[in-house]
């Protein structure tokens, strides 16, 4: 084949089913080549590289006998990783004929190009982010609201546990104070949708003002321990 560029080819013979795999699963490809290499039995491939890190994946095309898939590899650089390609588009091969001047001519016009661009989007990524975006941990507060799912569907704060900045949050939100359980809670008549709704929101306005938020459930109640059964000796003696 007429590539543009300088390329170099590498050839091999697959003597068992699974030597093919060591290429297949580098295929830049969710398209027709993929599927080739997931359903067949591929005894041969090749392998054309470019100094430019453009690696082209060569292989007969099942059931055409006068055809042959080509597909991109994905880049071989240990800088590159899973995050960079997020959001980039997988370039997918093409079925090409034997003819080579034909077949060069279909690569160049509509695999490279895809090829290239998903390079460059790759490369740009790891550049601007070299890291995993990993999430950081949350800030630390001084003051905490932890709201508690009773034994008895109850949803609430005992009041001296809820800070005297967050008590008008609460009360804003739907909560209503019951003296004689001393407590916040949320009327059971919100509907578990209703009460969900207003966590959320006295969650987000809580933390605009440093508060975090804590959601609990109450700890079940311990069995009482019953004292040890009299030996039957011992009954016996008390008749």
């Amino acid at each position: 084949m007429r590539l543009p560029g300088i390329w170099k080819s590498e050839y091999h013979h697959h003597s068992a089913y699974e030597d093919q795999f060591a290429l297949t699963e580098q295929l830049w490809d969710h398209g027709h080549v993929d599927w080739v290499a997931s359903e067949f039995v591929l005894t041969h491939d090749a392998v054309l590289h470019r100094p430019d890190g453009m690696r082209l994946y060569v292989t007969d095309r099942p059931l055409h006998p006068h055809e042959f898939v080509v597909a991109p590899l994905e880049p071989d650089d240990t800088r590159l990783k899973p995050h960079h390609f997020v959001g980039v588009a997988e370039p997918n091969g093409i079925a090409v004929p034997d003819d080579p001047v034909r077949a060069s001519t279909r690569i160049t016009r509509r695999l490279l190009p895809r090829y290239e661009h998903a390079l460059q989007a790759v490369r740009r990524n790891a550049a601007e982010q070299p890291e995993p975006p990993h999430r950081p941990a949350p800030p630390q507060v001084a003051q905490v609201v932890t709201l508690t799912w009773y034994d008895n569907g109850a949803l609430g704060a005992p009041y001296t546990s809820v800070p005297e900045q967050a008590r008008m949050t609460l009360y804003a939100h739907g909560f209503q104070y019951h003296p004689h359980q001393a407590a916040f809670l949320l009327p059971a008549a919100y509907g578990e949708d209703g009460r969900a709704l207003r966590i959320r929101a006295v969650a987000h306005r809580l933390a605009e003002q440093g508060i975090g938020v804590n959601l609990r459930h109450a700890a079940p109640p311990t069995n009482a321990v019953l004292p040890p059964s009299l030996p039957t000796a011992a009954r016996g003696h008390h008749r």
